[in-house]
């Protein structure tokens, strides 16, 4: 399963099941999908600043 985190969406590739799932465990995290894409991008450019 590929899951594809983009400005404005989240693009999931893989089987239903799999989708289900994920969305499933990702309920538990976040309320709305905007948070979930904001947290990923949080997390990309701290990690950028630690190899800097």
């Amino acid at each position: 399963m590929k899951i594809y985190v983009l400005e404005k969406g989240i693009v999931f590739s893989g089987k239903a099941w799999e989708i289900k799932q994920k969305l499933q465990e990702s309920q538990h995290h976040y309320r709305y999908v905007n948070e979930w894409i904001t947290d990923v991008h949080q997390q990309t450019v701290a990690s950028q600043r630690k190899t800097v």
